[in-house]
């Protein structure tokens, strides 16, 4: 009986270890794939599928709106002028819009390996800034609140493995695209092996009216080496994982252009998407308006008028967030970080005044912004000084350069001067110690 049971744990544990074993490798299956860029045929796919709605929409429009009232037909919506009319602002529309869409999706966004050259892995500064106060590192700032999220984030980060050498397991790590938690006190009094000082922290009477800013020294090499690919990246570039490269000022992988939108397509993905709001505005009012006035349904129409519909609304909203961003002089991966500090914000005023204080809240935050600047425009680590200026660096300085595809965009990718109210490794500082000019 006894040797039964032990054969049949046993078994049970071969069992685990089996069913552990596959789970592992798995997950390795599954790293290694991430790891592996996209195949091109999936990175294009959108492309064609793209080309295919707009060629439809031309015979749809054309053979079907247009040539019925250019032959009089009966029940069509207007005479042969119209539909001249019809006709060529159509053609307009389409025509600049698929020449702008075809400059972006062969305009390369920029690879960074075009640029840098491979390099060591840069060595760790692990010694405490003298800007470091070691009081509030300790006992954090007064009304300083670590939620569920943030504390899962701690503890992932805690977790992850590293090398021998000190890199982290899972390759490229995007150091400037979150907030790091202050270490604790101890860690830093290690680096230089003193024993950590005792310290009796008195509780503070009312909160300290100062903003809490990102101190994650991101223009430190070691926070923009990318271990994948071998060197550190020029400013504002980031690691596209789709492409499987490091993109110039990167902002997003687009599958309708079948790549990143980066420092040198930004341009001309902009010009595509104005041009693609009005060619879908234009073609969605006159195909209603004469579906209103036919009085019987044609099928093809209606594929066309919910398809335009759907891209007015996908593409208006793309033109109003780039826009702002534009003018920001920002992208859609550095704004997570002005959306962190928005963030904490927000919860360190829920904690220092009840929901309905509307007055207090923007009163501190007039006087954060006095301490600091604004987030959007003193914190933005790229910001030029003004929104005309920001709005230039990308679409150019001359009005017909911000809507024809033309030449080339005058952001080359690697000439990028930090705003100069952060200091020298890329953290915000408060306006006392900002250039005289800009007090």
């Amino acid at each position: 009986m006894a040797k039964h049971e032990e054969k049949s744990k046993r078994q049970d544990f071969n069992c685990c270890a089996v069913m552990e074993e596959s789970a592992m490798r798995a997950r390795e299956r599954r790293a290694k794939r991430k790891q592996k860029p996209m195949p091109w045929i999936v990175l294009k796919l959108a492309v064609g599928m793209t080309i295919g709605i707009v060629a439809y929409t031309f015979y749809v429009y054309i053979g079907r709106l247009c040539v019925p009232m250019i032959r009089k037909d009966q029940g069509a919506l207007g005479g042969r002028a119209t539909g001249i009319g019809f006709l060529v602002v159509f053609c307009v529309l389409g025509l600049i819009m698929l020449w702008a869409y075809e400059k972006v999706v062969l305009t390369s966004p920029g690879l960074a390996r075009d640029f840098v050259e491979k390099t060591p892995e840069p060595l760790v500064n692990n010694f405490v800034p003298a800007w470091w106060d070691s009081q509030r590192d300790l006992t954090g700032m007064p009304y300083q609140y670590t939620g569920q999220s943030e504390q899962r984030h701690s503890d992932s980060t805690a977790a992850e493995p590293q090398t021998s050498n000190g890199n982290y397991a899972n390759g490229d790590v995007e150091a400037g695209m979150t907030d790091a938690i202050p270490a604790a006190a101890q860690a830093h009094v290690a680096t230089y092996g003193a024993p950590a000082p005792q310290i009796n922290v008195s509780p503070r009477k009312g909160p300290q009216n100062t903003r809490r800013v990102p101190e994650t020294p991101v223009l430190r090499p070691e926070n923009r080496y990318c271990y994948k690919e071998g060197f550190v990246k020029p400013f504002r570039a980031h690691h596209c994982a789709a492409c499987g490269t490091c993109v110039l000022r990167y902002d997003h992988h687009c599958p309708w252009i079948g790549q990143c939108v980066g420092a040198r397509n930004y341009k001309f993905f902009v010009i595509f998407v104005e041009w693609a709001v009005l060619f879908c505005s234009w073609t969605f009012a006159t195909l209603v308006a004469d579906q209103a006035k036919s009085g019987h349904v044609d099928p093809e129409k209606i594929v066309i008028i919910v398809l335009s519909a759907f891209f007015i609304f996908f593409t208006s909203s793309l033109l109003v967030s780039h826009t702002r961003l534009i003018m920001l002089n920002t992208t859609t991966v550095e704004s997570i970080r002005a959306s962190s500090v928005r963030d904490r914000d927000n919860r360190v005023l829920a904690r220092m005044y009840p929901w309905w204080a509307y007055g207090d809240k923007r009163r501190t935050r007039k006087q954060w912004d006095q301490e600091w600047g604004r987030i959007d425009h003193e914190g933005n680590l790229w910001w030029l000084g003004s929104s005309r200026a920001n709005w230039e660096s990308v679409m150019g300085a001359h009005v017909w350069q911000w809507f024809l595809p033309i030449g080339q965009s005058p952001d080359d990718g690697v000439s990028y001067k930090p705003n100069p109210r952060h200091d020298s490794e890329g953290r915000w500082r408060p306006r006392r110690e900002w250039p005289a000019e800009l007090q």
